[in-house]
């Protein structure tokens, strides 16, 4: 007796390692999809995993309403989900306004609150991502041309709140040969062709000629630097939240200089987003700007930052006001 193909193998053991990492009891577990490959395969491996657990499916379907045909995408992609053994699908609209903060971040923002949403209404502790492999080496790649420091190159979080990412050590071609070899067919988003998102000229352009010009592996090695650098940099974070969470509001100057750069930097970050700051456009050279206040304070002006919200030096203070 023959055993399943090696990639719908691969995507059950992952997604099996994730639910249970998780321990969702007998709560329902969620699974975004988009009706890609990457998400179909990942929501056919739940089902799988599901058959003899307490867990019930639910497949969701988030339309953000952003070409012609998404409302017939989320239709055809419920009706794909119960096709597939889902226990219940869910299919909910959301209203993606750029904003000047960016189409593409604005969507992942609007996508990730309607779903923790939905996992609240739904009693769930876990929802399953689709993001693989080349997700997160186009992650790191792009954080890596935005000199945005140590977070952007460890990349997507695996586990973060309800949210688990069960197949980042899978490619996009082992989730793509995994709905060939279950007769799934797959929907691909005309986003990622579009040149006008930074993300899909790194997946069409840049990775490939990397590829080409560098030899194979260069995705694999992206990724695997990511998982490197986790670590170190959620430990960093750990200090960090400590130590913003003892300071008082406004943040004394002196007791910001007291602590080690690498800690400091990120107290500035913790608080320039609790501020209202946006987080996908919080760069370095904004933290740095923040942290030269405090190290090389000369009468400088505050510091503009995304999210119409500004750092300034006030009375040996640092003060975050709206701007």
């Amino acid at each position: 007796m023959t055993g399943p193909d090696p990639a719908v193998a691969a995507t059950r053991v992952a997604v099996r390692r994730a639910i249970t990492a998780g321990g969702p009891g007998s709560a329902p577990v969620l699974v975004a999809c988009s009706g890609g490959a990457d998400s179909l395969a990942l929501l056919a491996a739940a089902v799988f995993e599901a058959r003899e657990r307490p867990w019930p499916v639910v497949g969701v379907t988030v339309d953000h309403g952003l070409h012609e045909a998404s409302a017939e995408v989320a239709t055809h992609v419920i009706g794909q989900m119960a096709t597939l053994g889902a226990d219940e699908t869910a299919s909910i609209r959301v209203k993606v306004e750029g904003d000047g903060h960016g189409l593409e971040a604005a969507a992942r923002e609007a996508r990730y609150a309607v779903l923790e949403e939905l996992a609240d209404r739904f009693g769930s502790t876990t929802v399953l991502l689709g993001h693989t492999l080349d997700d997160q080496a186009e992650t790191v790649l792009l954080g890596l041309t935005r000199g945005s420091g140590g977070r952007s190159l460890a990349g997507m979080r695996r586990t973060f709140g309800v949210f688990r990412r069960p197949l980042l050590d899978l490619t996009r071609a082992q989730t793509e040969q995994a709905c060939r070899a279950q007769d799934i067919g797959w929907w691909t988003d005309p986003a990622n062709e579009d040149p006008r998102f930074t993300r899909s000229r790194v997946r069409r352009d840049v990775l490939p000629l990397l590829e080409a010009e560098l030899g194979p592996g260069v995705a694999q090695n992206l990724a695997r630097t990511a998982d490197l650098l986790r670590a170190d940099v959620e430990h960093l974070d750990d200090l960090a939240d400590a130590a913003y969470a003892v300071l008082p509001d406004p943040l004394p100057v002196t007791a910001l200089l007291e602590l080690a750069p690498a800690v400091r930097t990120r107290v500035l970050r913790l608080a320039a987003l609790r501020a209202g700051a946006r987080d996908a456009e919080l760069f370095h050279d904004h933290v740095r700007a923040l942290d030269a206040l405090l190290t090389d304070w000369h009468g400088q002006g505050a510091v503009d930052l995304p999210g119409r919200v500004r750092g300034a030096r006030r009375d040996e203070t640092l003060v975050f006001e709206q701007g």
